[in-house]
């Protein structure tokens, strides 16, 4: 299948093209290499994927409409795999309008595209976030959505906006919502890496709240597991839940990495943040029957291999890029 990827560069869509590659897919990335973290660590993904096998990169922002039609001219991608966005829940609450212009307006160029190319396939990477903090857990598709914050709000609106291209041009859309992702190349912003480094240099890690948050690991092997399921479907248009349904309070998390690491952890007490929700759980019963999703790795193997990845590659934050 000839594949277009948006986020390829990025931490799960570096992953999902190396597999792609190895299946014998023909893989095109979309994506900016902006400096949301440093762009040499994306570098060094697009390094790691090119050792894997021949990949076309466009290097453009999914809001440059001119140029996104001219890729799908030249590429005429089968599928699109949409995993490029701003990402975060504290930063969305900086730039909202920022967040709302790639993740909203971007999404929407590139259903333009699939239309105007007679992409048959769009599977869009949307979030845990879209719940917000009122649903019951665990959650499940079919449940009200309350999104707390302008990054949480995007996601459904891409949401939305795959139903409508469904629904008026029969793309066939599924939309994955993924539960904190991780594993190795996972962005220096994330709490898993983050603590990582700051534990393993002996630096104060800061804790937002009184530690027990919970959130829905999910080990990058198995988001991409889910993701290749959602691309061979024949659903018209399906959402599905990505978890590892298991759900790992924060002190919990710190102290399988402080095992892992040998080392203590420093811990600076701050308060909650804004949009920040206290749990993630997900029901993956649906994406078990219908996409064949069974994550297969426990949190402390998945933070042991991770650890491991950490301690034995060169770039540990943008910091240290040089």
């Amino acid at each position: 299948m000839n594949v277009l990827i948006t986020g390829g560069a990025g931490f799960i869509g570096s992953h999902l093209t190396e597999r792609l590659i190895r299946d014998g897919d023909k893989v095109s990335i979309l994506d900016d290499l902006n400096d949301f973290y440093a762009p040499r660590l994306k570098e060094a993904n697009l390094d790691a994927v090119r050792r894997a096998g021949t990949v076309s990169f466009h290097p453009l922002d999914i809001r440059d409409e001119a140029r996104v039609m001219d890729v799908f001219a030249s590429e005429r991608p089968e599928a699109v795999i949409h995993l490029a966005a701003r990402a975060g829940v504290r930063p969305s609450l900086e730039q909202p309008l920022l967040y709302e212009e790639v993740n909203v307006r971007g999404t929407l160029i590139l259903l333009e595209a699939c239309r105007r190319f007679g992409v048959g396939k769009f599977v869009f990477a949307s979030s845990s976030s879209v719940y917000g903090s009122t649903c019951p857990v665990p959650f499940h598709e079919a449940d009200a959505l309350h999104p707390i914050s302008p990054y949480a709000a995007t996601k459904l609106a891409g949401e939305q906006l795959c139903y409508t291209y469904w629904h008026l041009y029969g793309i066939r859309i599924v939309c994955l919502r993924f539960f904190t992702v991780y594993g190795p190349r996972q962005r220096p912003d994330l709490a898993i890496r983050k603590f990582t480094e700051m534990i393993a240099e002996g630096k104060p890690i800061p804790v937002f709240g009184d530690g027990s948050a919970s959130r829905d690991y999910t080990y990058v092997d198995d988001t991409v597991e889910g993701i290749m399921g959602a691309l061979s479907c024949d659903a018209a248009y399906e959402i599905f839940n990505l978890g590892n349904s298991t759900p790992v309070d924060l002190l919990t998390m710190i102290r399988t990495i402080e095992a892992k690491l040998g080392r203590s952890a420093q811990i600076r007490w701050l308060p909650k943040q804004p949009g920040d929700v206290p749990i993630t759980f997900a029901d993956i019963s649906k994406a078990g029957r219908e996409l064949n999703y069974h994550p297969r790795t426990p949190f402390a193997e998945g933070i042991g291999t991770f650890v491991d990845w950490y301690l034995n590659q060169d770039q540990r934050t943008p910091s240290a890029v040089r």
